[in-house]
């Protein structure tokens, strides 16, 4: 497995002893079992700059450090990676910055990880690539390791060739992720606009989203990375959760008291809607804001009985664009809240941090409405997690058509967030919901959640990695065969 981060987060004991802990996420939960199972290796950096940690185990895994500088975290994540290829796969909501520099630390750490893994892999191992921050390590790992079976999934969107071809390294990109035998991403239309991007640039055919790489040398495609034709397939595997820890979390007494100390605390208003996510300008807060805005501006929603709760953990806050979208959401708040908010009661309760998974499926317990309202999102996963959390089949999901989610949970609210009037009668329609509609929605969506979980999702593409490239031991087996 190669990352950015290694699945584990350094902690510090009372007497000074450092020690690991594993990271929260979903990924980490589905893939531990799979890693064990198969002497795994995880390659990724500890999040320390300069850290000199070498390769140990934790919590039964074997990890391999990447170390990186703190100039390599501001140019090639802080920079290329966050300033450049986020925005820019995130449909250009904010300008990417188009740096030589970034670009060019951003190759460099790029091939070190290639290298690490390299080194960490066995023959004829499977490797899996995660995410934007390392789309050149199939490339670089086939030219060192061409023994090996390699995947690569993007996590994010993959933006149309239009935006796509404002990148001045799109050539190199598609190379880089062209090294992996199995491309797979959040949505078809992602799969979709990538498949696109290598028409476009190579002057090639993509038939049922395979894309045939001819033997190095014959000609016919540039910068060919291996002595045989290969054959690279692009497709949609959608990430979900791991539904039964919050299934489980939802049964705990101290988590359901929890709930209903927050709906106690805020008053216990007829309805209570949530947004939760991380302070980034793709999540949409900001025209959330402004539709209950003017929802309670026109009394079509009263303050005392109804209350926005707004959980916005922070976000690359050395980051310019992150620290002025901050500014612009807690004006926002203070607006609001000082034009519709009471002595008793505040119209937005905004919370600029991030909680423990317990506090998180309390606040989930205690909400009526869930407003996921990207601008533009992979997936958005906490949009499943509200679902899976609802064991009474109570509580409506307004989800934007520009999350990834849209695809698998039809039978939310979709809205367009550009459309103010339209997510103003949304969060009306979800206001006004009768029980037996609620529930059977949720039912619906529960089922989707419950069976589509993120083991599924593992299991799905490794089995299509495997089938996609066998590897030597068992073309050798087959042969004998």
């Amino acid at each position: 497995m190669v990352s950015n981060r290694l699945p584990v987060d350094r902690v510090t004991a009372h007497d000074g002893t450092p020690s690991w802990k594993p990271s929260p996420g979903g990924l980490v939960t589905a893939l531990e079992p799979v890693m064990r199972s198969n002497d795994g290796v995880w390659v990724g950096w500890t999040g320390t700059a300069d850290d000199p940690q070498g390769p140990f185990e934790a919590d039964g895994m074997r990890l391999h450090p990447v170390p990186l500088s703190a100039d390599e975290i501001e140019l090639y994540y802080e920079g290329f990676s966050n300033d450049t290829i986020w925005p820019l796969y995130h449909d250009v909501i904010a300008q990417p910055a188009y740096s030589r520099t970034t670009w060019e630390s951003y190759v460099e750490v790029n091939r070190r990880f290639a290298e690490a893994s390299a080194l960490a892999a066995a023959e004829g191992a499977t490797v899996w690539v995660q995410d934007y921050q390392l789309q050149l390590v199939p490339r670089m790992l086939r030219e060192r390791r061409p023994d090996l079976v390699i995947g690569f999934f993007n996590h994010i969107p993959f933006p149309a060739y239009g935006l796509f071809s404002q990148l001045p390294w799109r050539r190199q990109i598609v190379e880089g992720l062209l090294g992996a035998d199995l491309i797979g991403f959040q949505r078809r239309a992602d799969a979709g606009n990538f498949l696109r991007a290598v028409r476009r640039l190579f002057h090639v055919q993509t038939p049922h989203g395979r894309v045939e790489l001819p033997a190095a040398g014959d000609g016919k495609w540039p910068n060919s990375m291996s002595d045989q034709p290969r054959t690279v397939i692009a497709r949609h595997f959608p990430i979900s959760i791991d539904a039964s820890a919050y299934t489980a979390l939802v049964e705990q007494e101290a988590v359901r008291a929890r709930a209903a100390q927050i709906r106690h605390d805020l008053g216990n208003p007829s309805t209570i809607m949530l947004g939760v996510d991380r302070l980034d300008y793709t999540k949409g807060i900001g025209h959330r804001f402004s539709a209950y805005a003017e929802l309670l501006k026109e009394g079509k929603l009263d303050v005392d009985d109804t209350v926005l709760v707004q959980v916005a953990s922070p976000s690359r806050e050395r980051v310019e664009t992150y620290r002025a979208l901050r500014d612009e959401i807690e004006l926002t708040v203070g607006r609001v809240n000082g034009e519709f908010g009471t002595i008793r009661h505040s119209a937005i309760s905004y919370l600029h941090h991030g909680y423990p998974r317990e506090e998180m499926v309390a606040l989930f317990l205690a909400a009526d409405i869930m407003l996921v309202t990207a601008l533009r999102d992979g997936m958005n996963l906490v949009a499943k997690e509200y679902v899976a959390t609802r064991a009474d089949d109570d509580g409506v999901l307004v989800l934007s058509e520009f999350a990834g989610a849209a695809d698998e949970l039809k039978q939310a609210l979709l809205v367009n967030p550009h459309d103010i009037e339209g997510l103003k009668r949304a969060m009306l329609a979800a206001v006004h919901m009768s029980r037996a509609e609620r529930r059977a929605r949720m039912r619906a969506l529960r089922k989707k959640v419950l069976t589509h979980d993120v083991e599924r999702w593992s299991r799905d593409f490794l089995g299509a990695l495997a089938a996609a490239r066998p590897t030597p031991s068992a073309v050798a087996a087959a042969e004998v065969e």
